[in-house]
């Protein structure tokens, strides 16, 4: 919301500078994005009559002129401008002054002839384009010889605030207005809406077909307007200094009332309309070509203005072109409506623009409001362009009912901390609108019609405290006792996931929730991802089920920027649908790896990570768990070298290199190896267990299998370890070998055995039964010991 400091005085006038406002508004919760001035710092520059125009002896294009610029005697300058000629009234820059941009005027020659300034456009003093082909045309009655800051009011400050979406009542000069009287106890005095005289006997007939979309719907006839009438410099000023740009006068009449009060409104072309106006839903398929040059396939979540003939508007958002005014229009219809903002809520979003009205009415506009503005519309067409108004006709539908809120004066204390006397509470709730009654504990309100977020006591507790002041809130220091409750032994600290991979080179990122429905096609084979109702972008249109897509951006951004080694690291909770189709929502932990193993360094030969690299990783990620890798299929992973993580019988995760179609797709170089684990099997360990120490000497023995490939190494220790007993204390694979001496389409693979006895030597006589037996199990395996 943008407004000029000048206007709000108008209703609302503190005896406060500009950087002062500032501080108090963003303190009290109206965030000041911006102030600036009107105009860009310059000097020098006055009111200037031109008194006479000669050509110039020596060029076709310029201009000899004498102005009167109120120094007692004319001053001659010469002018390129097309449209200078005598008896305007233009900004002069004189000889000393200085312009936009350190930009100094001196007298100087111009094809030989003496020039003694610059009349100068809105653009060389840094104004906002008036359209005009040259010279800023000043009103006739401006002062010769004023400074033209002081005429125009360049000096004026334009503020610009971020409002909450829980304001809308801020979006208007007369809801800032409120909010200033409030929290600066200065008067507040609303423009006075005058009730129009009736002229015309003609009416336009309404009608609400969806009346929970539509809570109130009035229009007015104003006939024989003159629509050529030219917008008033000062209404034309107020709406650029806010940020919208002067259409026509009738156009210009319509903001300048969302403006000023906060009531959006559309103004339609009598001649063009056929029959009632009606509020409807859209049908499937309807089209409308909009102001903005877009014609938009309507669907039946869409509210319109429409006529007996189709739709005539966007409710809430955007006229349409067929009904809208023009030079040629006689007749009028004023428009003002209440619309549910849950109705407009998304559909900027949805048909791909929006509108100042759209950005009001999706934040709820006060339902009492829409008489008034027809009436203050009313009052302005009739003064700038003419004509005769009708009387007003309304429809009625589902209006929203005011809520009862108290306060007590107790739980105001508790909460803010600070004792704030009664009669304060009552002049801070009596300036917000708020009509305060008494009660035996506090007060009454009946939340007014343009607070929709009046709703509970912590509203109006919350009213108080920032129009107080939170500044005036003391910050004493509180003290309490807190007990740290002890961390489960079967629970490991969450610090200790974070410190374990930063250890191992990997970096924390956070990335959205939201994410591309592509991703989650592609590295989650999801078809059904839930999707968002509401979403902030169309890349941004459902839930993440898996860590991979973010992870993979991040990968691409770092590689845009020529980062060719990547390690990093993702804790967050993924979405996803449960058989009952209700909403499961998942922690866990993903990683991804890029490019070479170590840093390129001369002692250690560069190598790309590989499977059995990031393997290690969740081995280390997950020591406290016994776990075994199973070859596995993923969407997301290479066919041959992807592997479930299994943790007591159960799949907690998954890990592998990316699938070849996805590095195509993404364009990456090389494949990175990523892997995905439930946090709770992370953070889950098992109880600590003590045991005493061996005194006796451990005793090994290496075997080594010949086995098919498609035994896995799994396979051969479990069968290994379901055949011994206590004494062997661990079993594991040291050697790989696959070439001469073993057979195509086998390997050999050694393991290494230690057995170790707590209270006897072991002896040759209980070792070698033991591994017969186990030789025995593996070779059930198609495992041989080879020869």
């Amino acid at each position: 919301m943008q407004f000029p400091y000048s206007w709000l005085k108008t209703q609302a006038n503190p005896d406060l500078s500009a950087d002062k406002l500032e501080h108090l508004l963003t303190m009290a919760g109206l965030e000041v994005e911006e102030i600036d001035t009107a105009a860009p710092a310059f000097s020098g520059v006055v009111v200037a009559e031109v008194k006479s125009v000669e050509k110039h002896p020596d060029a076709d294009r310029l201009n000899v002129t004498q102005v009167d610029a109120g120094m007692g005697e004319l001053v001659q300058i010469v002018c390129g401008a097309p449209n200078v000629k005598p008896g305007i009234k233009v900004p002069c820059s004189l000889p000393g002054a200085v312009l936009p941009g350190n930009f100094k005027i001196k007298p100087t020659k111009m094809r030989g002839v003496p020039s003694n300034g610059m009349l100068c456009s809105t653009n060389e003093l840094g104004l906002p384009d008036d359209g005009v082909d040259g010279l800023h045309i000043l009103p006739e009655d401006a002062p010769v010889g004023a400074n033209i800051r002081e005429y125009l009011d360049l000096d004026d400050t334009l503020f610009t605030l971020k409002i909450t979406p829980n304001r809308a009542d801020c979006l208007s000069v007369r809801g800032i207005a409120r909010e200033v009287s409030a929290l600066t106890q200065c008067v507040f005095t609303p423009v006075e809406i005058q009730t129009a005289s009736i002229g015309s006997e003609k009416k336009q007939a309404v009608r609400i077909d969806a009346p929970a979309d539509c809570g109130r719907f009035i229009s007015r006839v104003i006939e024989n307007v003159n629509a050529k009438a030219a917008t008033p410099d000062w209404m034309k000023q107020r709406l650029e200094r806010s940020g919208i740009r002067s259409i026509s006068a009738l156009v210009d009449i319509g903001n300048y009332v969302m403006l000023e009060i906060g009531q959006p409104m559309h103004v339609f072309d009598a001649d063009k309309l056929s029959g009632s106006l009606i509020v409807r839903r859209a049908q499937n398929g309807e089209t409308l070509a909009c102001l903005n040059e877009k014609t938009v396939t309507l669907t039946d979540n869409t509210l319109v203005v429409a006529d007996e003939k189709g739709a005539l508007s966007l409710a809430g958002l955007m006229g349409g072109e067929a009904s809208a005014v023009s030079d040629d229009t006689q007749n009028i219809v004023l428009e003002a409506a209440w619309f549910a903002p849950e109705i407009i809520a998304g559909k900027s979003r949805q048909y791909g623009f929006g509108s100042d009205s759209s950005f009001r009415f999706e934040r709820g506009v006060d339902y009492r409001l829409q008489a008034d503005a027809i009436e203050r519309a009313t009052e302005l067409v009739l003064q700038i362009c003419g004509g005769a108004a009708g009387e007003m006709v309304e429809a009625q539908g589902a209006l929203p009912e005011a809520k009862q809120v108290g306060l007590r004066l107790g739980r105001l204390k508790t909460v803010l901390g600070v004792e704030i006397p009664a009669e304060q509470v009552e002049i801070i709730l009596q300036h917000l609108g708020l009509q305060p009654e008494k009660t035996a504990e506090g007060f009454r309100v009946i939340s007014p019609s343009f607070r929709f977020d009046i709703e509970i006591e912590a509203d109006l507790i919350e009213e108080i405290g920032r129009v107080y002041g939170y500044e005036n809130i003391p910050d004493d220091y509180t003290s309490g006792r807190l007990k740290m409750l002890a961390l489960p032994e079967t629970k490991r600290p969450r610090f200790a996931v974070y410190n374990e991979m930063a250890a191992r080179g990997y970096r924390e990122v956070v990335s959205y929730a939201f994410v591309d429905e592509q991703w989650e096609q592609d590295f989650a084979a999801n078809t059904n991802p839930i999707r968002l109702q509401n979403p902030l972008a169309a890349q941004y249109a459902v839930m993440r089920s898996t860590l991979i897509g973010g992870l993979v951006e991040v990968l691409q951004n770092n590689l845009n920027r020529k980062q060719n080694r990547v390690r990093v690291f993702e804790i967050a909770r993924v979405f996803s649908k449960d058989s009952a189709d209700q909403f499961v929502q998942n922690e866990r932990i993903g990683g991804l790896w890029y490019g070479s193993v170590l840093p390129e360094q001369w002692g250690e030969k560069t190598r790309n990570v590989d499977f059995y690299d990031m393997k290690a990783d969740v081995e280390s990620l997950l020591k406290n768990k016994e776990v075994s890798f199973v070859k596995t299929e993923h969407p997301a992973l290479h066919p041959g070298r992807a592997a479930n993580i299994v943790s007591d019988g159960r799949v907690i995760g998954f890990v592998g290199e990316l699938h070849p179609k996805w590095l195509q797709k993404y364009d990456l170089p090389q494949a990175p190896l990523v892997f995905e684990i439930d946090m709770d099997a992370v953070l889950g360990r098992e109880k600590t267990r003590y045991q005493s120490v061996s005194k006796f000497q451990p005793a090994r023995r290496d075997l080594a299998f010949v086995m098919p490939e498609a035994v896995t190494h799994d396979d051969l220790l479990n069968v290994l370890k379901a055949a011994a007993n206590k004494l062997v204390q661990e079993i594991s694979v040291f050697d790989v070998y696959r070439g001469t001496g073993v057979p195509e389409g086998m390997k050999s693979v050694a393991v290494k055995i230690i057995l170790q006895d707590m209270e006897n030597t072991l002896t040759d006589e209980v070792i070698e039964p033991l591994v017969a037996k186990m030789i025995k199990a593996a070779a059930e395996k198609d495992a041989q010991l080879r020869a």
